[in-house]
């Protein structure tokens, strides 16, 4: 029962992170993004027209007004992309 509802709990996580996933890719609603686990060849790759509002081991929260940016983000090597700054997002940092 309870491996059951491990699973069932897992489904709905990863579920939920396709959905903001996608949000990055398909819309640009967010004023900003989340790159999880950013490698070091990423940060060499960033485009020029992004700021970086925030940095940690796991994390950098970046911010663009350009089209197509969370693509952009995937096209630099991204891993995963979710949205900050959205009602019901993660929140983006102050700078």
């Amino acid at each position: 029962m309870i491996i059951r509802w491990a699973g069932i709990l897992g489904a709905v996580l990863a579920g939920w992170v396709g959905v903001l996933a996608g949000v990055m890719v398909l819309s640009d609603a967010a004023p900003a993004a989340v790159v999880l686990f950013p490698s070091a060849d990423f940060l060499r790759g960033l485009p020029g027209d992004v700021e970086i509002v925030s940095q940690s081991a796991v994390s950098i929260t970046i911010s663009s007004a350009v089209p197509g940016f969370g693509l952009s983000l995937y096209s630099s090597g991204a891993l995963l992309v979710l949205p900050a700054g959205l009602l019901g997002c993660l929140p983006a940092p102050s700078a």
